[in-house]
C-alpha cells in the first residue's frame, strides 16, 4: 500500500482520503477509524463525514477554507498512527438476524454453495456462523454491504440479472453479503431471506445499521421466520442486538 493513504480534493465540496484501491479488511478498518477520529476532533471546517468501502469523505467548503492548511492537518493526523490496525469505533452494534437459507424463499443457495466448493448444508453452516461488518451503506437507503466472508466465498456475480429479489433478501458475491432494503434486480445470488427492514422512514433513526456494525445471520426454519413476521410491527424481523465496546 505504498501509494496509500491518498488525499484528493473533490471539486470544491470536499476531500477524499483513500486507504486502498481495492476492498480489504485493513483498508475498511482504516476508513472507519479515520472517520471516527475526524468526528471526535470536531473540526469546524468539516460539516459532514461519510465512508465508502476503503475511503473517508469529508465535506468541506474549499472556497471558504484554506486548502493547504486543512491538508496539512489531515497529513498530520494520518501520520499519527497506523490506521490499518487501528481500533474500530466504540459503541457499535452487533445484530443477530434470523435467516431462512435456501427453499423457494432463497432459491440460489445451492448454486452459490457449489461455486464456494461446499454442499448446501456446509454453506448454511458457514454463512450462519459468519460474523460480518457493515463495510459501507449504499445503492438503496440504509442498504449494507457486509464482509468479508472466507476466501472460498470469492464467487463471481451472475452473467445476467435476477429480475427481482424481495426486501430482506440476503445475497452473496465477491466475499460480501448485501441485505436488501427494497425489492430489486441483482446480479448477486440470493441465498437467504430475512424479515429485517434496513430502512424505516418513520423511525427516529431511519437507517437501522451504521458502518462498523457487525451482523450474524443464524439459520432458522421457515415456520419460525413466518411466525416472527406474523407478529412483527417494528421491522426488526426477530433481530436481537448487543452493544460492542
Amino acid at each position: 500500500m505504498t501509494d496509500f493513504p491518498k488525499i484528493q480534493t473533490v471539486g470544491l465540496s470536499g476531500i477524499l482520503v483513500s486507504f486502498a484501491d481495492t476492498m480489504s479488511e485493513p483498508a475498511n478498518r482504516a476508513a472507519l477509524s479515520f472517520r471516527a477520529a475526524i468526528d471526535g476532533s470536531d473540526w469546524v471546517e468539516v460539516s459532514e463525514t461519510s465512508t465508502s468501502l476503503v475511503s473517508t469523505f469529508l465535506q468541506v467548503d474549499l472556497v471558504a477554507v484554506p486548502v493547504d492548511a486543512i491538508l496539512t492537518r489531515l497529513n498530520d493526523l494520518l501520520d499519527s498512527r497506523d490506521w490499518y490496525t487501528a481500533d474500530l469505533p466504540d459503541n457499535r452494534t452487533l445484530w443477530h438476524i434470523p435467516t431462512v437459507y435456501g427453499t423457494d424463499l432463497a432459491p440460489q443457495l445451492e448454486e452459490a454453495a457449489n461455486l464456494a466448493g461446499l454442499d448446501p448444508d456446509a454453506a448454511i453452516k458457514e454463512l450462519s456462523s459468519a460474523r460480518v461488518r457493515v463495510l459501507t451503506i449504499g445503492f438503496a437507503p440504509g442498504q449494507p454491504y457486509l464482509g468479508e466472508l472466507p476466501k472460498n466465498w470469492d464467487i463471481s456475480r451472475q452473467q445476467g440479472l435476477t429480475k427481482s429479489v424481495p426486501a430482506g433478501a440476503l445475497i452473496v458475491a465477491i466475499r460480501q453479503l448485501v441485505l436488501f432494503t427494497n425489492a430489486s434486480p441483482t446480479g448477486w445470488r440470493h441465498v437467504g431471506q430475512t424479515g429485517f427492514k434496513t430502512f424505516r422512514p418513520s423511525s427516529e433513526t431511519p437507517f437501522a445499521l451504521s458502518p462498523g456494525d457487525e451482523l450474524c445471520f443464524p439459520a432458522v426454519p421457515r415456520a419460525e421466520l413466518e411466525k416472527i413476521m406474523a407478529h412483527d410491527s417494528t421491522g426488526m424481523g426477530g433481530a436481537e442486538t448487543e452493544v460492542l465496546a
